[in-house]
């Protein structure tokens, strides 16, 4: 099922990469120093409607939703595809515990579930101050086991109700073993897209909205402060890598250094990059999940997720 992207557009991502390289210094981005010498993206299938929400375990393995299809998918680090569940509550973004279980923003009741290995299923939080959350849609844990996630409202076709409960977008927190959430940033127009560093200490969230990127410092009771302005860009999904580089999506992926500086664009054949991640037995995979399609791209630099 495995096929490579067409020669021309190889070279259309070669030329692409080595246009930045002639630019000035804050606009480059040399390609031999984050994409593997010669790798060039594969297409592992294009059998999907919108692909979505991609996380990888400890073993590297890949779990993603084809979130109109009401499915989570496994690509394993054998190469081989396979689904892992059906009927999985129109899951979006997803995140790997600590025990391996998933953690799912399912929008069908907009909840926050976790599913484990026997597909067994626990709801941890579906409403906010009693009323319906507007549709879990990515998240990301900290060490302790806490859940940020995003809470934009997109219109389902699925749903009764045809307006939000809530007032407002927010990005909200789940401390471990708890069942109730805080808001820990309302000011946004949409919040969509969320990662955090390594070390716990700070938080990117995308306004999809408003076109903006936001680093927060996290706090220790899992509040955040000293929000700043990251770049002017929004993302549906993003990723970390081990120098601490930002992936964004929507058109293609954009990559952005520690200080915020544009690094540049890998072209995506869609019209639409929804998510990314690094996988792999090495972590250096990049999993890329485009409108009905997947895609890898080998990596020199390793993912931190």
């Amino acid at each position: 099922m495995h096929k490579k992207i067409n020669f021309l557009l190889a070279g259309i991502l070669l030329f692409a990469c080595k246009s930045y390289s002639q630019q000035p210094d804050n606009h480059r981005l040399d390609s031999l120093a984050l994409v593997k010498p010669g790798a060039t993206l594969i297409q592992v299938s294009n059998q999907f409607k919108f692909t979505e929400g991609p996380a990888v375990d400890k073993k590297g393995n890949i779990y993603f939703t084809d979130q109109p299809n009401d499915k989570i998918w496994k690509y394993g680090t054998n190469g081989k595809l396979s689904v892992f569940m059906e009927k999985s509550g129109r899951s979006n973004g997803l995140y790997i515990n600590e025990k391996g279980n998933i953690i799912a923003c399912a929008d069908e009741k907009n909840e926050l579930l976790e599913i484990n290995k026997n597909h067994d299923v626990t709801v941890l939080i579906n409403e906010f101050e009693g009323k319906k959350l507007n549709g879990p849609n990515d998240l990301w844990m900290d060490k302790k086991g806490g859940i940020y996630f995003t809470d934009p409202y997109y219109q389902r076709d699925y749903w009764e109700r045809k307006k939000p409960e809530l007032k407002g977008q927010h990005v909200y927190y789940l401390a471990k073993g708890s069942n109730k959430v805080m808001v820990v940033d309302s000011l946004l127009a949409k919040p969509n897209g969320i990662v955090g560093t390594p070390d716990g200490n700070h938080l990117f969230v995308a306004d999809i909205q408003a076109n903006k990127t936001y680093k927060y410092q996290v706090n220790e009771d899992g509040t955040l402060s000293n929000r700043q302005l990251f770049v002017n860009m929004g993302s549906d999904g993003m990723t970390l890598d081990s120098q601490g580089n930002l992936y964004l999506t929507g058109k293609g992926i954009t990559i952005y250094d520690k200080s915020g500086t544009r690094l540049g664009n890998i072209a995506v054949p869609a019209n639409w990059t929804g998510n990314i991640c690094f996988g792999g037995k090495n972590r250096k995979t990049l999993f890329i999940t485009a409108s009905e399609s997947v895609y890898t791209l080998q990596m020199n630099v390793k993912g931190v997720e």
